[in-house]
């Protein structure tokens, strides 16, 4: 039996029964709470706290033999060659495009930025596998393997994107999740957490203005949007 239709606060369909991922928040809505006096103040405190950048979650542990081979080992990449794989979240495209380069028949990226997407067309590119990846807002074509790696905690309502997900997969097909640390975990915040639970401490507007300051490429959809502006 197929899943219900997804709610529409995560994602909806339109006539051809594609899936398209959520808009992130506007960045107008945070700009006056972000110059509030509290906010400063907070921003002034963290800069105190943390002067400098977290040198923790900062991709050493996949070093050595990649993100996918470090977390689901080689026999996953064995299982994905000559199949079609969506890439949930797929920001970047750096598993995307490792899935195509080690075989898999077609990998589709799926995400909501389309600055992100046009990284990873770039990636596919140099990598030569550019004709066997699509980078895309949305899709409606199901595939055999659908994989969300370090994303799904951004996810605002997880058990809505995981009935996408489903509803993606071919009859028979296989859905592989993983992911990093969720809300409550010390480094919760990932790249906003600049010291363990500060983003139970202090405001997110803060944690914002203090993350432009962070050089590393990534961050969680809405924040990365919303560094625009910022008080830093």
């Amino acid at each position: 039996m197929r899943p219900p239709p997804v709610p529409a606060a995560f994602c909806w369909s339109i006539p051809d029964h594609r899936v398209k991922m959520g808009r992130p928040m506007p960045i107008e809505e945070t700009k006056k709470a972000r110059r509030s006096p509290w906010t400063q103040a907070e921003y002034k405190l963290l800069r105190i706290i943390a002067p400098k950048e977290p040198t923790f979650m900062d991709g050493s542990a996949f070093a050595a033999k990649g993100k996918l081979r470090t977390l689901l080992g080689d026999s996953f990449l064995d299982e994905i060659r000559g199949k079609t794989v969506i890439d949930f979240g797929c920001g970047e495209g750096t598993e995307s495009v490792e899935m195509a380069s080690v075989g898999a028949q077609r990998v589709t990226g799926l995400d909501i930025q389309t600055a992100l997407l046009e990284r990873a067309r770039e990636r596919a590119k140099k990598a030569g596998v550019e004709e066997r990846c699509a980078f895309v807002t949305a899709t409606g074509e199901p595939s055999e393997v659908v994989t969300s790696i370090d994303a799904f905690e951004h996810f605002n309502e997880p058990d809505a994107a995981l009935l996408a997900m489903y509803g993606l997969l071919k009859p028979g097909g296989r859905l592989v999740v993983s992911f990093g640390p969720t809300w409550y975990h010390p480094l919760g915040g990932h790249l906003f957490s600049v010291f363990p639970w500060a983003h139970l401490v202090f405001s997110e507007d803060a944690l914002i203005a203090c993350g432009a300051r962070i050089s590393r490429p990534m961050a969680a959809p809405s924040f990365t949007r919303r560094l625009e502006g910022s008080i830093a």
